[in-house]
């Protein structure tokens, strides 16, 4: 018999997919942006993830499917041509979410080596990195994986507790109140852009079949690990800008965090907060890793993934096969975009399927339960955060806006000409 994972398994898959990259890699992007109304911008992420998270518990407690947010759409729009792209999209997101953990787990674990950050150590560590979370993923099954993303999330979560404790101790109240808790388009804009950082809740739904009672453990998994992220988020950033300036987190970009806590625990302080990052991206790469490889087989085995040839061989059509197309993909895109690149792709794509969900809700609020007029509002809010993110991509860098577009364009067109060819097989 298999076993399954538990609540608080559930709950460390969707916290160590959230606080990956993000918080380490693009903090100081994040000060640059909002200045010290950052720890705002964070709370304002953290309730868009809210508003999209109340869908995702409603269908949760009805739709028991590892093709989590796609059998929401599919429940509230049927089979369609459209349904079967956005699945194809949740996948692909998965797996440039992969690829931008192990880029920038080379980008950590490179210099804590004292090794030059050139392109061929760098896919070295890439290929490493995702090869030893597919082996473990592959040996292990979920109860493995749930077990060792426990344990990781711990780990992380004990060292950006000790950098909260450590920044408190500096607190200075007068950074926040000159200025730093008035809404403008600084925090805004950072806002949507760290929306990013919140997006692997969603992970959860992907595992539901793999979940103990998941009807009451999904939603609730859900939840908790917002709270859990928008308070550690929120902190950090408070710490951060209470240990250095902000224009000294802007100067330090990647390394913001290790640099802030660095004159306070010296070198000891640099290094545990480097190691934090490493341990946060491993833990993330576990997790979109482990959901990546359960939404491919779901997709493959319900036809959604146009795959003909694996649909012949009946060897192929396995839960492994989906980890080996995840792996192969995740490498095929970290060695070939950059960081800030994959991180905006994953947005939008991530977006427009939170839209749909919650369109998707709206339809079907008699059904899966939830107030009409709240899940419009939340429906407006995120439509706007959609628009925001591509704004933001055509301002910074337009080719990663047609990037996006040509995802969903060539996502729908397989969808297209495949649909109705492939017949889904049993589970």
């Amino acid at each position: 018999m298999v076993q399954k994972l538990s609540f608080l398994e559930a709950v460390a898959l969707g916290v160590g997919t959230m606080i990956g990259a993000s918080i380490f890699s693009i903090f100081g992007y994040g000060v640059k942006i909002a200045g010290a109304g950052l720890p705002v911008a964070f709370l304002i992420s953290g309730i868009y993830a809210l508003m999209v998270g109340y869908s995702y518990a409603k269908f949760g407690q009805v739709v028991v499917s590892n093709a989590g947010p796609i059998a929401f759409v599919e429940k509230g729009l049927g089979r369609s041509p459209l349904t079967g792209s956005l699945g194809v999209l949740m996948w692909l997101s998965y797996v440039v979410s992969i690829s931008l953990f192990a880029v920038s787990f080379a980008g950590y674990f490179l210099p804590l080596l004292g090794l030059p950050n050139e392109k061929t150590l760098q896919t070295a560590v890439e290929v490493g990195i995702i090869a030893l979370f597919g082996a473990i993923n592959y040996a292990g099954g979920s109860k493995a994986v749930g077990r060792l993303e426990f344990f990781i999330v711990l780990t992380k979560l004990a060292i950006l507790l000790v950098f909260i404790a450590v920044g408190m101790q500096k607190f200075r109240p007068e950074i926040f109140l000159q200025g730093g808790l008035s809404l403008n388009n600084g925090i805004l804009t950072a806002s949507v852009v760290f929306f990013l950082s919140y997006m692997g809740f969603g992970i959860i739904t992907n595992d539901s079949e793999n979940i103990e009672n998941p009807k009451k453990n999904v939603p609730r998994a859900i939840f908790t690990s917002i709270l859990i992220v928008i308070f550690i988020y929120t902190m950090v950033s408070v710490s951060a800008l209470s240990l250095l300036p902000v224009k000294e987190l802007i100067m330090y970009k990647e390394n913001a965090l290790a640099k802030a806590v660095e004159p306070v625990l010296g070198k000891f302080g640099f290094l545990l907060v480097s190691l934090g990052a490493l341990v946060s991206i491993s833990s993330a790469l576990n997790a979109a890793l482990y959901s990546g490889a359960n939404a491919a087989y779901a997709f493959m085995r319900n036809g959604y993934i146009p795959l003909p040839n694996l649909q012949r061989d009946r060897i192929w059509m396995s839960g492994h096969a989906g980890l080996y197309l995840t792996c192969a993909l995740a490498l095929v895109f970290a060695i070939t975009f950059n960081v800030t690149s994959i991180a905006s792709i994953i947005s939008l794509i991530t977006t427009i399927i939170y839209i749909f969900v919650l369109f998707s809700h709206l339809k079907l609020a008699k059904v899966i339960g939830g107030k009409n007029w709240l899940v419009f509002f939340n429906l407006i809010v995120v439509s706007f955060v959609a628009i925001n993110i591509m704004k933001f991509q055509m301002e910074s860098n337009p080719a990663v806006f047609f990037v996006s577009i040509l995802l969903f364009l060539v996502s729908y067109l397989a969808e297209k000409l495949y649909y109705g060819k492939l017949k889904a097989l049993p589970a």
